[in-house]
């Protein structure tokens, strides 16, 4: 950068400001920003311009190679699509990358739930894709009570059970990046949401944060609205402010509403709660089951692939501010043991499109 381009911003006015009871506010001139961003550059911090990766990856191919600070991602879709399999998954793949560290805030699961099926997730993805060995979700906490009686109780230690042992290995490279919060309907409102991302700025110093909301309905608000519109507008708002304001990527997932899950297929417009979802959200992700959306011709003279068919989930990227959308891609699921393939593909079948079936 010039010296001419620093001279300039060293004459410009004082420091406009306005400090108020609600907060400030500081205009930062465009040479500021510049002379901010060059000297962040030189002194090595550029890092945190970087996207950080989600681990799917034709996503992140398509998204720009991974989600920025200040960015709202939202995933919709209808009940048993895998919103929380991949979101989980993906705060997952964050905290292993060591990029960042993961915030995960669940409102309808505890912290060993949740690690039951990392356990699950772990044990499958290290087979991909075979999936000899992987333990399913179902069984590993059989595996857990297995290895309390077999150790005579509060000796036993989850270590020297065989089938675990692998998986439990791997979440200890990274399970120091993640941390996993069972949600509120008290505590876990969007301003203590701030103060828990600012608590993790003071704690690690430069180590960046990904926050993950699961789900956005469910976010408290005190004293509650008289209806659901006027709250996730202020949720969705909030959680949108946070990561503008303390320059983490957001992620939440949205349940839809009524109509979304009798309609052929879901879509952004099918998000519960408000408009303002759509407004706010830099991207937003919309899971349907294949079998469900693919164009019938496709069923028809192929029963066989049909079949198969209910194997995958496509992801249709319905906004992205930062990039391409009207992108359909789509992942094979394995549920039973809480992941998806992460390598995915782009979609080569025609779908169904929402609209014919409006008349």
């Amino acid at each position: 950068m010039s010296t001419e381009a620093v001279d300039q911003a060293k004459a410009a006015p004082a420091a406009w400001r306005l400090d108020t009871d609600n907060g400030s506010m500081a205009p930062l001139s465009a040479l500021d920003v510049l002379v901010d961003l060059n000297d962040k550059v030189t002194s090595g911090k550029a890092s945190e311009f970087q996207p950080v990766p989600l681990g799917f990856t034709p996503l992140d191919k398509t998204i720009g190679t991974g989600l920025r600070p200040g960015e709202l991602l939202l995933i919709g879709g209808a009940q048993g699509t895998g919103k929380t399999t991949m979101a989980l998954q993906m705060a997952r793949n964050i905290a292993s990358g060591g990029q960042a560290n993961v915030l995960y805030l669940c409102f309808e699961h505890d912290e060993p739930y949740l690690l039951n099926r990392l356990i699950a997730m772990e044990s499958a993805l290290a087979h991909l894709p075979h999936k000899t060995g992987a333990i399913k979700i179902q069984d590993v906490r059989k595996e857990i009570l297995g290895t309390w009686s077999a150790e005579g109780g509060s000796a036993a230690n989850l270590a020297n059970n065989p089938r675990l042992r692998p998986s439990l290995d791997r979440i200890a490279r990274y399970g120091q990046n993640l941390f996993l919060l069972r949600g509120s309907q008290t505590a876990s409102t969007v301003n203590n949401i701030r103060d828990l991302v600012r608590q993790h700025r003071v704690l690690s110093g430069d180590r960046r944060l990904v926050v993950f909301v699961d789900y956005l309905q469910k976010v408290p608000q005190i004293p509650e609205p008289e209806n659901e519109t006027e709250k996730v507008t202020y949720v969705v708002n909030g959680l949108k402010d946070i990561a503008l304001t303390e320059d983490v990527p957001m992620v939440a997932i949205v349940a839809a509403d009524k109509e979304g899950l009798k309609a052929a297929r879901l879509r952004n417009f099918h998000l519960r709660g408000s408009s303002a979802i759509n407004y706010e959200a830099d991207i937003i992700l919309i899971l349907n089951e294949k079998y469900q959306i693919v164009a019938k011709v496709n069923i028809e003279f192929n029963p066989y692939q049909a079949q198969r068919f209910r194997d995958w989930v496509i992801v249709s990227v319905e906004k992205n501010r930062g990039g391409q959308d009207n992108v359909d891609l789509e992942f094979e699921k394995h549920f039973e043991f809480s992941t998806f393939d992460p390598s995915g593909r782009t979609v080569q079948e025609k779908l169904i499109e929402e609209r014919l079936y409006n008349d």
